[in-house]
């Protein structure tokens, strides 16, 4: 089942947790039979809805998904890999039940349904319907998964873990919603036109965020324009409009608004290092950036918005912990004396850029780019690399990995890689020096899905320890 996750974009099939929550299983049989329409048979409890195999636990529902959903969805891959054939190795490791769309030779109790897509969203939709607490929504171009960590942080509220952001993540996400929390919050991403209104109305959200439109996903949309649209059509499945919350430079016309212009309602006003000052609804505030930058005040701003439309104390959301920042998304790790800064999770223009201003006030001795290309930006692709030009003057070394960057790395000299594969990561090791800071940005399928950070970390020393993030 790695390939389904791997549409997820989440990295070693992280799971769900959750917390200490035991006074009452997920979901009980006769519910999930009732949520598929199914005849009322008596089955086990269980506690966790899973679609991956390799992490199935004691008690969890496995659901059998194919490798290639069909017309209705479109992911990243389509493989011939099908979820029927590891229900067995899932009953293996505990799994009492399976959704299948085909009877399985175990486990012994199955919910047959006509297609198991359908099936999970049924399910997704059924824990939905039952969660009585509020729900927030966010989605955009870039920080989808860093605003989920700091909302559900202020909130104190159930979050699904890495990216479960599409049509197997969100539907996987709210069928895993306990009933016993008070608040949720859920992201929903695109990279086709029409994906994102029918996800915001399975999470029927309470408050829906919109961080950013970006140049992300072009080669796939029309026009800018269109991207635009699909972006906020997150806000069509919002029975309030008054609980919206975007980016100033969207131009919603109605909700609330976070950013750097005057007229937001909660306005950037500068940042130094992990503080922030901003204007909140007309009174001076002051918060705590987790891992610093002007794009996570960004965030914050936003996150402080949901607070207040949910009437929640700013109090809970003015000093959060770096330990918020996801995986891949700028953390920084000191090895050896050396600094690594992995921002590998993925890249687009907008956000490309920011990370190296970002990198370019690092103090260390010699200041090394290694850059993944930036995918999916269609006719963009050649003019969106070369724009990064003017951002390079002050790098000591580059590199640039993927055919993207082929054109850059001519035009500034920088040293050029097909793909970020061991024979880079051997040449970065003999690169780099004590005193030295590396920053690697790219896009999820450059350095992310292989793991690339992660490899030099241990290769530089096995009990690296991260410092910061």
């Amino acid at each position: 089942m790695v390939a389904l996750f791997e549409h997820l974009g989440v990295k070693n099939a992280n799971i769900f947790c959750m917390s200490n929550i035991v006074d009452r299983p997920l979901w009980r049989w006769s519910e999930l039979t009732k949520a598929l329409h199914l005849p009322d048979v008596s089955g086990p409890n269980v506690l966790r809805v899973v679609a991956d195999s390799r992490v199935v636990q004691p008690s969890d529902l496995f659901v059998a998904l194919l490798g290639d959903p069909g017309p209705r969805f479109n992911p990243s891959d389509r493989s011939n890999v099908d979820g029927h054939n590891f229900a067995l190795a899932a009953h293996k490791q505990g799994a009492v039940g399976a959704l299948v769309h085909c009877p399985v030779e175990e486990p012994t109790h199955q919910l047959l349904v006509e297609e198991t897509y359908a099936g999970l969203w049924q399910l997704g939709k059924a824990g939905r319907d039952r969660f009585q607490g509020d729900v927030v929504a966010i989605t955009g171009s870039s920080g989808k998964t860093t605003a989920k960590c700091f909302i559900a942080a202020a909130l104190d509220a159930y979050a699904p873990p890495g990216s479960y952001n599409n049509h197997i993540g969100v539907p996987l996400a709210l069928a895993n919603l306990p009933m016993q929390v008070t608040r949720g919050v859920f992201e929903i991403g695109t990279n086709h036109p029409g994906e994102i209104e029918p996800l915001c109305q399975l999470v029927n959200p309470d408050v829906a965020v919109l961080l950013n439109v970006h140049q992300a996903h072009l080669e796939n949309f029309p026009s800018q324009q269109a991207l635009r649209s699909e972006k906020i059509s997150i806000f069509n499945g919002l029975q309030d409009k008054s609980k919206a919350i975007s980016e100033d430079l969207v131009d919603l016309g109605f909700g609330l608004t976070f950013g750097l212009s005057n007229g937001a309602h909660a306005q950037v006003k500068a940042v130094e290092g992990d503080l922030m000052t901003l204007t909140f609804l007309g009174r001076p505030l002051s918060a705590r950036v987790p891992g610093g930058g002007l794009h996570r005040a960004n965030t914050v701003a936003a996150m402080l918005l949901v607070l207040h439309l949910l009437d929640v104390d700013l109090e809970q959301g003015i000093n959060l912990e770096d330990t918020l920042v996801p995986s891949g998304r700028g953390n920084v790790h000191q090895v050896a004396n050396i600094i690594v800064v992995d921002d590998s999770y993925n890249a687009n223009p907008d956000s490309m850029k920011a990370a190296i201003r970002g990198f370019s006030h690092y103090a260390a001795k010699r200041k090394i780019l290694l850059l993944g290309e930036m995918l999916e930006l269609g006719e963009l692709s050649q003019s969106a690399h070369l724009e990064l030009m003017i951002e390079l003057a002050f790098a000591d070394q580059i590199y640039c990995v993927g055919e993207g960057m082929a054109l850059l790395a001519d035009e500034v000299g920088a040293t050029w890689c097909e793909n970020a594969d061991e024979a880079l990561l051997n040449l970065i090791l003999k690169e780099l020096d004590s005193g030295d800071a590396v920053l690697v940005k790219g896009s999820n399928r450059v350095f992310w899905q292989h793991g690339f950070v992660d490899r030099l970390l241990m290769k530089l020393q096995p009990s690296q320890q991260q410092c910061s993030t």
